[in-house]
């Protein structure tokens, strides 16, 4: 799946994303509302991870969505 499919799709995609990372809470997927920045940017911020090493993470997550 592309980004921009998953941003378009991003209420029903919040269910899916808080399996892969169940740190995330509802307020921030509502606050990030489909931008990757700020996607990566929260996930940076709650897993500790490199930049580099999040973006790796979200485009294999995103290979997995059909």
């Amino acid at each position: 799946m592309e980004w921009n499919q998953l941003e378009g799709n991003w209420k029903q995609i919040k269910g899916k994303i808080k399996e892969k990372w169940g740190d995330l809470t509802d307020d921030d997927l509502t606050k990030i509302q489909g931008s990757r920045e700020q996607f990566e940017g929260e996930l940076q911020k709650r897993y500790g991870k490199s930049k580099e090493a999040i973006r790796q993470d979200v485009d294999n997550w995103l290979k997995t969505l059909h």
